[in-house]
């Protein structure tokens, strides 16, 4: 009997600096080879948010070698469920695939206080994802 295929996820938002690299690292951390994990952005940033890098290494994570990368229609094509968290229509559709809109507050140019608590609710909401995916997370 042969494994089903690892889901594969696809975070995007408009600068891939923040909220998609956030959601991109916990399901990374928490999926570990069960999920294939990509995120990307409509018109990525030079640098992930050094806000968002501070709050993911308070939990644990670091993403400090990261890097934005451009949304490319491969990614979207590749990928199981498509997760957008304020890109708009800029996000290419396919049908087929299973999309979903986080509506987060944007880390851009806020400090690791504002940060954090949207870090918190995207780990709330990756948690959630995996339970919808019937995967467990790694403790």
């Amino acid at each position: 009997m042969s494994t089903p295929a690892a889901p594969s996820v696809l975070f995007v938002c408009v600068h891939n600096a923040g909220r998609s690299q956030m959601a991109a690292a916990f399901l990374t951390h928490l999926a570990g080879e069960k999920v294939q994990v990509r995120s990307a952005g409509s018109a990525p940033a030079d640098a992930v948010n050094p806000a968002v890098v501070e709050a993911m290494k308070e939990s644990g994570i670091d993403i400090s070698a990261q890097a934005p990368k451009v949304l490319t229609v491969e990614a979207v094509q590749a990928s199981d469920v498509v997760i957008t968290m304020g890109c708009g229509d800029a996000c290419p559709y396919f049908p087929g695939k299973r999309y979903l809109d986080w509506t987060l507050d944007d880390p851009a140019g806020q400090g690791v206080q504002a940060v954090r608590p949207i870090r918190d609710e995207i780990e709330r909401r990756i948690r959630g994802l995996l339970t919808e995916l019937g995967i467990e997370a790694t403790p």
